[in-house]
């Protein structure tokens, strides 16, 4: 079966390897923007204490990460280890008791369905700053053991590379559908028509322009997020958990002495791929709010990516009816780092017409969309 796949970010190169892993032919195709959200995105594997408050959303998101060490065996299994992985925990970080009461409830729930949590611990702030130094003293935390970090841009290169080495083709170029008599039958590419069974399309927060042409009305923007990158020399930052404020920022520690903090989420942004001074401010009072003792790190860089956000926070996964063969795994905003590989290995089974483990009606590409117009 020859399936192309359209979009090279976490999600289109998660599904690509899974396809070239199950022998099928497998083109994959990217634009290669400035801002791909894969690219700009923190990392963070942890659903279990987050503050949505969405039942599907939880569904997927947990799935998605309870799927990481299944990856990560395969992958290693293709000779790919390097892929910025950790589980090193996180703490979720309160001055108020009353709300870190909730998160510990909260997480002690989920962990009774769920083993991958981990251990679920309440922590002084000495007990929290003896595992993330720089922390505010003012700061208590709830500790959880089950807690992920994953470099986003090394876990896709080792998914592309996993993919070739499975027989998937790799293009660079601006890709538009080949539709004739509701049917997708390939994709022009370079002045290419590659043929093909089915497409799908996980091409982030420029889906929308993509489908357009064809009358497909697929409801999904690009939110800026602006994420600062700074470094602590001398400091073995490998292992130090992820810190979870009670607002939509983080800091994210790496081995190279490295801390991400983020990040802005500028909704109506469009696709303005600039730095802003106001980002880098908000971004850097919040990391020094939290943790004070990153206020002598150096700033190394500062990321900025378009998440493709839907209408509803939920992922937009499935087939589009009106076009045989047509997949849709896109819109996963915030938690594409989370879903992602997941995601890709469900819209892999979806291009095979394999089975899926859960149910994928709430994630229906077209639920606030017009249905196709035109061919």
């Amino acid at each position: 079966m020859k399936i192309i796949v359209i979009g090279s970010g976490i999600v289109g190169s998660s599904t690509a390897y899974h396809l070239a892993k199950k022998g099928a032919e497998v083109f994959l195709v990217d634009r290669l923007h400035d801002g791909q959200a894969t690219a700009a995105g923190a990392g963070i594997v942890c659903p279990w204490i987050s503050s949505v408050n969405n039942k599907d959303w939880y569904t997927l998101a947990n799935a998605g990460a309870c799927y990481y060490p299944k990856l990560v065996s395969q992958l290693k299994e293709d000779g790919e280890s390097n892929i910025g992985y950790g589980l090193v925990g996180a703490l979720a970080v309160s001055n108020d008791d009353e709300e870190l009461n909730v998160i510990e409830q909260t997480a002690r729930t989920r962990q009774l369905e769920t083993p991958e949590v981990g251990e679920v611990r309440r922590l002084s702030g000495r007990e929290a700053r003896e595992l993330f130094p720089p922390l505010n003293e003012d700061l208590k935390a709830v500790y959880v053991s089950g807690a992920a970090r994953v470099d986003g841009r090394l876990l896709r290169d080792a998914l592309k590379r996993g993919a070739e080495k499975h027989g998937a083709q790799l293009y660079t170029g601006l890709a538009s559908l080949e539709i004739v008599n509701e049917k997708v039958t390939g994709v022009h590419v370079n002045g290419e028509v590659l043929s093909a069974d089915a497409v799908v399309l996980t091409a982030g927060a420029w889906i929308s322009e993509m489908l357009e042409p064809y009358g497909i009305g697929l409801q999904v923007e690009p939110q800026r997020g602006q994420i600062v990158h700074l470094k602590l020399p001398d400091q073995d930052t490998s292992n130090w958990p992820v810190i979870l404020p009670q607002s939509s920022h983080y800091l994210v520690s790496f081995e190279d002495s490295r801390i991400v903090v983020g990040a802005t989420r500028e909704s109506g942004s469009g696709f303005d791929y600039r730095v802003t001074a106001a980002g880098v401010k908000e971004v850097i009072e919040e990391a020094l709010f939290v943790a004070p003792g990153l206020s002598n790190s150096t700033l190394h860089e500062v990321r900025v990516g378009f998440r493709p956000i839907s209408a509803d926070i939920l992922p937009l996964l499935g087939h589009i009816p009106a076009v045989n063969g047509l997949i849709i795994a896109n819109g996963l905003g915030a938690s594409g780092l989370t879903m992602g590989p997941f995601v890709g290995n469900l819209a892999a089974k979806l291009a095979l017409n394999e089975k899926l483990e859960l149910d994928i009606t709430p994630y229906y590409p077209l639920r606030h969309s017009q249905n196709l117009k035109h061919c």
